[in-house]
C-alpha cells in the first residue's frame, strides 16, 4: 500500500543548525497492515508521518501510495488519500462548529464541491449511526459544538472524521498521549475496532510500549532516522516490554548515546 524508497530529509540545510533526519530510509507497508512505531525523541517518527502526509517534502527518494507517486504532491492533494489523527485533541476539528458540521466536512472531503451546504437527512442518519458505534452517546449531541467536548470525546470524533471516508492510509501520531490513562484505553479500543471493521492500513506512532505490543500486526522501532527493528506476526507476539527496552538500550550504547 505504501513504499518509502531511499528517503532523504534534513532541516536547516546550509546553516550551523543543519540536522539530517533520514539518509536512505526504506519502508514498505502492505495492505491491511497495522504498524505501531516506537523510538526515542528525535528518532524521526513524526517526521516520517509528516513526509507521508506532505507537511514536509523529502529532499530525495520517492513515496508511493497504492501505486501512485505522491513525492511531488502537496499536503492538500494527499489529503484525499490519507486520514490523520494528531496528539493534540484540539487539532483535526473545528471547535466552533457542531459535531454534525465537522462530520459533514470530513464526509465531503473527497467529493466534488457544490454551493450547497445544508446537511441532508440521509447524511444526518449516517453521522448518527457512525457516532453510535463509538458508544459515547455523541449521537444524541450532534448539534453540540466540538469545542465543548472532553479531550477523549473530541479525539473520538477526530478518529471518526479521519475514517468516515475510508482512507488508503491512516496515520495516528501519538493520538492517545495527551489523554488520561483511562481515556487513552477507550480511544485505543475504539481505534482497534475502527481499523478492523474498515480494514484500514494504519501507521501508529506511540510512546506507550504496551499499546505498541498489544495492538497491530507489526512493530517498527526507529533510532536516529533508521529502522532498527521490524517484527510482525508470531515474532511480534513473542516480544515483551523488557525485550523492547533491552533492544533500545543496546542500540543507544552502540551509538554512544
Amino acid at each position: 500500500m505504501l513504499k518509502m524508497i531511499q528517503i532523504e530529509k534534513s532541516f536547516n540545510i546550509g546553516t550551523i543548525n543543519e540536522k539530517q533526519i533520514f539518509n536512505g530510509l526504506n519502508l514498505t507497508i502492505h495492505d491491511g497492515d497495522f504498524i505501531t512505531v516506537i523510538g526515542g525523541n528525535g528518532a524521526g517518527k513524526s517526521t516520517m508521518l509528516n513526509l507521508i502526509a506532505g507537511v514536509h517534502k523529502a529532499d530525495g527518494g520517492r513515496i508511493i501510495l497504492d501505486g501512485e507517486d505522491l513525492t511531488y504532491k502537496n499536503e492538500t492533494q494527499r489529503a484525499k488519500y490519507i486520514g490523520r489523527v494528531f496528539q493534540d485533541p484540539m487539532m483535526g476539528t473545528a471547535p466552533t462548529m457542531m459535531i454534525e458540521e465537522n462530520l459533514a466536512m470530513a464526509y465531503r472531503r473527497t467529493k466534488r464541491r457544490t454551493l450547497a451546504w445544508g446537511i441532508s437527512q440521509k447524511e444526518r442518519e449516517l453521522y448518527r449511526e457512525s457516532l453510535a458505534q463509538l458508544g459515547l452517546g455523541l449521537e444524541d449531541r450532534m448539534k453540540t459544538k466540538v469545542g465543548l467536548l472532553s479531550g477523549g470525546q473530541r479525539q473520538a470524533v477526530t478518529l471518526l472524521m479521519a475514517t468516515l471516508q475510508k482512507p488508503k492510509l491512516l496515520l495516528l501520531d501519538e493520538h492517545t498521549a495527551a489523554l488520561d490513562p483511562k481515556t487513552a484505553e477507550i480511544i485505543m479500543e475504539l481505534t482497534a475496532k475502527v481499523v478492523e471493521e474498515k480494514h484500514l492500513t494504519t501507521l501508529m506512532v506511540t510512546h506507550n510500549l504496551r499499546f505498541a505490543l498489544e495492538y497491530g500486526n507489526r512493530i517498527v522501532m526507529m533510532h536516529e532516522g533508521n529502522i532498527v527493528l521490524d517484527k510482525s506476526g508470531t515474532d511480534k507476539n513473542a516480544l515483551v516490554i523488557d525485550d523492547l527496552l533491552g533492544i533500545f538500550n543496546q542500540i543507544s550504547i552502540e551509538c554512544g548515546n
